[in-house]
């Protein structure tokens, strides 16, 4: 694609995050995640909004939670936010770090039990801990692992963040229709594919977490069902050090209908954030209640008809 005048801002951009990465990939490991983790806690948050949203969405699902507590969560949620950017640009110092963290949990034994089997699994997770973690874990046990990923808007950034989670494990799909090709040929292979399941999603289906309605998808458990798959939930919990993590495996869900699976994995998702409050990027807007609003008004008016 060739280059044009509009693409500046972006290219811009692109040499500035890419100089900054560049430029902390020259500390040691852990020196790097602690300073990148305190960088976005006390600058990219503020400068960003972060804050803002971390406080209207706990406002929003949890408006009784103390002011102190809510003050801690702007401030920590974004310094986990910046240590897991930087530990995926890391690459083999991250994924060497990630190979040695225990893994915990019934899925470990179900998911090697299913891949001599030549059977597909399904992983899920969520916008929590390291949610790479898991990946750099699983793919040393000697699984084949691949994940779906959302291309970024920059497309020029996207080509060198699209190399830093391939160094991570391979292969990678976009979320395009060429993607999807790939990713569902990759599963019905006998592949490990993982999904997230607290993105919002315009035309998903109403689900409540922290007992408030988001859009959520159904795709990871229709994968599961239509391809035989195994589908269990897997969590990469950091440890209260900022450096180390437990890769928590879940056991499989039982096989019934696709949004009762969703329901229990988003359950237990609720479930370990709030065990971990600061590792669940609070700073996503998962909530839309406009969204939600112009669907209930939709519904009901073809309840009404003319």
């Amino acid at each position: 694609m060739a280059f044009q005048r509009r693409d500046i801002p972006d290219f811009a951009v692109n040499i500035l995050a890419r100089g900054t990465l560049g430029l902390m990939g020259l500390l040691p490991y852990r020196a790097r995640v602690a300073l990148f983790g305190r960088f976005f806690e006390h600058i990219v948050a503020p400068l960003a909004g972060w804050r803002k949203r971390v406080r209207d969405n706990l406002a929003y699902v949890m408006p009784d939670l103390p002011p102190a507590e809510v003050k801690r969560l702007e401030r920590k949620v974004a310094n986990n936010a910046g240590r897991s950017l930087i530990e995926i640009y890391s690459g083999e110092e991250f994924k060497r770090h990630a190979a040695t963290m225990p893994i915990t949990g019934p899925g470990l034994e179900a998911m090697k039990t299913a891949q001599a089997e030549g059977r597909p699994v399904v992983l899920v997770t969520g916008h929590f801990g390291n949610y790479d973690a898991p990946r750099a874990a699983l793919i040393e046990q000697g699984l084949n692992i691949g994940a779906l990923y959302r291309p970024m808007r920059n497309r020029f950034f996207n080509e060198h963040y699209t190399k830093s989670i391939a160094a991570i494990g391979s292969p990678v799909f976009p979320s395009s229709r060429k993607g999807q090709v790939e990713m569902i040929r990759f599963l019905r292979g006998g592949g490990v594919l993982g999904f997230f399941i607290d993105n919002h999603v315009g035309r998903g289906i109403e689900m409540d977490f922290f007992s408030k309605s988001a859009m959520t998808s159904l795709s990871a458990a229709q994968m599961a069902l239509k391809y035989d798959a195994l589908l269990l939930p897997v969590w990469g919990i950091r440890g209260d050090d900022g450096f180390s993590f437990e890769i928590r495996t879940g056991a499989p869900v039982q096989h019934t209908d696709a949004e009762s699976m969703i329901a229990e994995l988003t359950s237990q998702l609720e479930e370990i954030t709030r065990d971990h409050m600061e590792q669940w990027f609070w700073i996503h807007r998962r909530w839309k209640p406009e969204v939600i609003e112009y669907h209930q008004r939709k519904r009901a008016a073809a309840k009404t008809g003319p």
